[in-house]
């Protein structure tokens, strides 16, 4: 199983921009596929984006889609999670995951700690 830490969050203001980062640990990094979910107060935990191990294909939630952008450097063991043009609604609680298998939608296994990030009006 990989550790996974996040980091980046913070806050800005609304159309500014973050990236986020996400440290694995172990090996066997480039064989997974990673992703980023979010969760907001009182909601449930929601996909955002993912980059799959094999060919790199990326996969992004419609509510951000031409605003972040997911990449991977399998050299450093690091995804990361370029976020633009944010917004108030992208406010939330942002988690790193890898999944096995290589391809998309492959089974979570492994959860970060988490980062926040406050977009504010």
């Amino acid at each position: 199983q990989v550790q996974l830490v996040e980091s980046g969050g913070g806050l800005v203001q609304a159309g500014g921009s973050l990236r986020l980062s996400c440290a694995a640990s172990g090996r066997t990094f480039s064989s997974y596929t990673m992703g980023w979910f979010r969760q907001q107060p009182g909601k449930e935990r929601e996909f955002v984006t993912a980059i799959t191990s094999i060919l790199g294909r990326t996969y992004y939630a419609d509510s951000v889609k031409g605003r972040f952008t997911i990449s991977r450097d399998n050299a450093k063991n690091t995804v990361y999670l370029q976020m633009n043009s944010l917004k108030p609604d992208d406010t939330a609680v942002y988690y790193c995951a890898a999944g096995s298998g290589g391809f998309y939608p492959p089974d979570w296994r492994s959860w970060g700690q988490g980062t926040q990030v406050t977009v504010s009006s």
